[in-house]
């Protein structure tokens, strides 16, 4: 007799249909909807009557004529290269720490757990503790600068405005290398050791493995990263919004403090709030497709030529 055989890929759909449905009621439509009042006259709390402007792009044209907006995405920019610059660097160091198998470090769990410990503490308690260690005129580092002789009166870090972008890039430092060490971790332990022994045969130092072996393998680990990180910077919310509002004179405003600020604080411009949503998720898909293209495999896409090549010419044959 034939057995009749079972297909299982039904039970993949039905497990998948909870987050397309949670997908589609919660996440899609609320992004197609904020598209759409980008070209309306929506403002006020609880309004219900609203209408398309004569001019649709008249949100989009006010929001990138403010000098707000332009400065809150300058400020973005500077806060997340300050941070990701160095939050990359340490995560790299501590990834090829970790994984050296000539140096096999003890211990290495806990030391894991403590690195990603800031990932998992809340931004309103990161922002109350930052505060409090910069505060003025008495606060822990004021009195460790003047203990040290650094200053003779207490220093209001939270005026100067490149101190306090700094501080916000160093809250963001801090908060995410733990990830990206992580993540990098994950990724060097899926390249096949069959190559780190290869290299150790042939007399290639930790360094050489790590600069000529483990950073070629990490190329689509260290673009998910990058992209990652960017998609996040360029949404920067809760610490700038938490720790100074947007301040000083603006330092700190980043994009999503002002989209929160157009929608939520005073005239409740929910229009042009959801334009300048619009335009930084324009933003953020334009310098994606950018880093993809820049770190795609050149090798692996001059195959794909070539192999579409080879399909034409044997059906012109």
């Amino acid at each position: 007799m034939r057995r009749k055989s079972v297909s299982y890929s039904k039970y993949g759909y039905i497990f998948c249909l909870p987050f397309v449905l949670a997908f589609l009621i919660f996440s899609l439509y609320p992004i197609v909807y904020t598209a759409f009042i980008g070209f309306t006259d929506l403002k006020g709390v609880a309004t219900t009557n609203f209408n398309v402007l004569p001019d649709p792009l008249q949100n989009f044209k006010t929001v990138l004529n403010n000098p707000s907006f332009i400065s809150s995405l300058r400020n973005t920019a500077i806060i997340w290269v300050l941070n990701f610059i160095p939050q990359v660097l340490l995560a790299l160091l501590l990834t090829a720490w970790f994984t050296n198998q000539r140096l096999k470090v003890k211990g290495q769990g806990a030391f894991k757990i403590l690195l990603y410990m800031p990932n998992i503490i809340t931004a309103a308690t990161i922002a109350i503790l930052f505060n409090s260690l910069f505060g003025y005129p008495m606060g822990p580092v004021n009195d460790l600068f003047q203990r040290f002789g650094l200053s003779d009166t207490p220093i209001n870090f939270l005026l100067q405005k490149w101190t306090a972008r700094g501080i916000v890039a160093f809250i963001q430092f801090w908060m995410w290398y733990g990830n990206t060490m992580i993540v990098l971790i994950a990724g060097v332990l899926g390249i096949s050791p069959t190559l780190f022994e290869a290299a150790s045969i042939d007399g290639a130092s930790g360094a050489q493995i790590f600069f000529r072996v483990t950073l070629p393998n990490l190329r689509a680990i260290l673009l998910y990263t990058l992209i990652t990180s960017m998609i996040g910077g360029l949404q920067m919310f809760d610490i700038p919004k938490l720790f100074l509002n947007g301040g000083p004179d603006n330092a700190t405003l980043t994009a999503s403090v002002f989209i929160f600020n157009q929608a939520f604080s005073g005239s409740y411009l929910y229009s042009r709030a959801a334009a300048a949503s619009m335009i930084l998720f324009i933003i953020i898909a334009i310098l994606s497709s950018i880093l993809f293209y820049i770190m795609r495999d050149k090798d692996a896409a001059k195959q794909r030529k070539e192999r579409k090549a080879a399909r034409r010419r044997e059906a012109v044959v």
